[in-house]
C-alpha cells in the first residue's frame, strides 16, 4: 500500500498544498519548524482520521481557521481508493471530524514521543501495545473501549460505597463483563508481544551492527493464566483494598510490558542513543506482523529518526528504509540515499530538492 498523491487544505501551517510522493523512501528536508513533521501528521490524518500529536481536533486547522481538509488518493494491489477528510468548528463551539474509515490503512509512526515506552511510564507502554494490537487485530480498540467503560462503572459504584451487601450485588454484573472484556484484552496484548519479539530481535541486531539479546514481554499480575475466572479471583482479592480506596486495582489498565537488552532493564540501561535506537526497532517490529494481518505493509513516518544515533546505526538504518515499501523520513540534514527521492520542505511549501 502507499499514497499516490494528498492535498492539505487549511491544515496546521499549509495553506493550500498537492503532493505526489515516491511510492518508496521519501527525504523530508528543511529547517525546524517548516511544517515537516505537520505534513507527517496530514499524512497519517488521511490514513486514518487521527493525529498522532493530539486528541484536539481544533489544534489541526490552520491558525484562525474553523475548517480544514485533507484529501488523496491510496493504492492496494486491487486499485486506487480515494479518501476525504474534513475537520469544521460547530456552532456550539466543538470540533468535528468528518469522512470514511479504510479497513486496510495503516500507518506506523516514529517520533521523539516515543522514548516514553522505555523510560515512560507504564501507562505510555500499554498505549503502545494497544496501538499495535489495534493495528493487527480490527475489533481491539472497540473492546479497549469497553473495558474502560466498564472500569469506570466499576470506581463509581466503589467510590459510593453503599452499605450491607448492596455493593456486592451491584458490582456483579459489572465484575463478570470486566474479566470476560480484560481477558481479551490480556490475549490479544499478549499475541501482539509474541508476534513483536521475534522481529525485534531481528531488527536491533541489524540496526545497531552487533549481535545483542533483546527481549519484550507482557507483565500481568495474573501470571500465564488465560481464562476470565482467574480475573474473576483477582477482583476478590482485591475487594476490600478496592473499596477502601475506590478504584478498581487489577486488571489490564494496571498490566506493563518488560523490554530487556542482554537481560537488562531497558529503561534504566544504556545512552539516550541506544534508547532511542530501541524504541526504533520496537516501531519497526511493527510492519511485518501488520503486513501479515492486512494483508499490505503499512505507510511508515519517522520523525527526525536519524537524530542521536550514531554513524554505523544510521547507515544500517538508511539500508533497512531503503529495501521497505513507502516511507517519509524528516531530517534537518541534508542527506542523499541511493534509490530515495529527496523533498525540500519549506515555509509551508515542499518541492523536489
Amino acid at each position: 500500500m502507499h499514497i499516490e498523491g494528498i492535498q492539505l487544505l487549511e491544515f496546521r501551517n499549509y495553506r493550500t498544498l498537492r503532493y505526489t510522493p515516491s511510492s518508496r523512501l521519501n527525504l523530508l528536508l528543511g529547517l525546524n519548524a517548516q511544517g515537516k513533521t505537520n505534513l507527517l501528521e496530514g499524512l497519517a490524518f488521511l490514513l486514518t482520521g487521527r493525529s498522532f500529536r493530539t486528541a484536539r481536533l481544533a489544534e489541526l486547522p490552520r491558525w484562525g481557521e474553523t475548517t480544514a481538509a485533507v484529501s488523496g488518493e491510496v493504492c492496494r494491489h486491487e486499485g486506487v481508493r480515494s479518501l476525504r477528510r474534513g475537520i469544521r468548528q460547530l456552532e456550539d463551539g466543538t470540533w468535528q471530524a468528518t469522512g470514511e474509515a479504510c479497513s486496510w490503512a495503516r500507518v506506523i509512526v516514529f517520533g521523539w514521543q516515543d522514548l516514553a515506552i522505555l523510560n515512560g511510564g507504564p501507562a505510555a507502554r500499554r498505549n503502545f501495545i494497544d496501538g499495535v494490537a489495534g493495528r493487527l487485530y480490527a475489533s481491539h480498540l472497540a473492546t479497549l473501549g469497553r473495558y474502560r467503560q466498564i472500569v469506570e462503572r466499576r470506581n463509581h459504584l466503589l467510590r459510593q460505597r453503599p452499605s450491607g451487601g448492596a455493593l456486592a450485588s451491584r458490582l456483579a454484573p459489572w465484575d463478570e463483563q470486566f474479566a470476560t472484556v480484560g481477558m481479551e484484552l490480556i490475549d490479544r496484548r499478549r499475541r501482539a508481544v509474541a508476534v513483536l519479539q521475534t522481529e525485534l530481535a531481528r531488527l536491533f541486531s541489524l540496526l545497531a551492527g552487533e549481535r545483542q539479546k533483546v527481549e519484550i514481554r507482557y507483565r500481568t499480575a495474573l501470571g500465564e493464566a488465560t481464562e476470565p475466572a482467574a480475573l474473576r479471583q483477582l477482583l476478590e482479592r482485591s475487594g476490600a483494598e478496592e473499596v477502601r480506596r475506590g478504584q478498581t486495582l487489577v486488571g489490564p489498565h494496571r498490566d506493563d510490558l518488560a523490554i530487556e537488552l542482554d537481560g537488562i532493564d531497558a529503561r534504566v540501561f544504556g545512552s539516550r542513543g541506544q534508547q532511542r535506537l530501541l524504541a526504533l526497532a520496537v516501531r519497526l517490529a511493527e510492519v511485518l506482523p501488520v503486513t501479515e494481518a492486512v494483508g499490505s505493509a503499512p505507510v511508515l513516518l519517522l520523525d527526525d529518526a536519524l537524530s542521536e544515533l550514531d554513524a554505523r546505526v544510521r547507515e544500517n538504518l538508511l539500508r533497512e528504509l531503503a529495501q521497505a515499501e513507502q516511507v517519509f523520513l524528516t531530517t534537518p540534514e541534508s542527506i542523499t540515499v541511493p534509490g530515495a527521492t529527496r523533498w525540500e520542505v519549506k515555509e509551508g511549501g515542499i518541492a523536489a530538492a
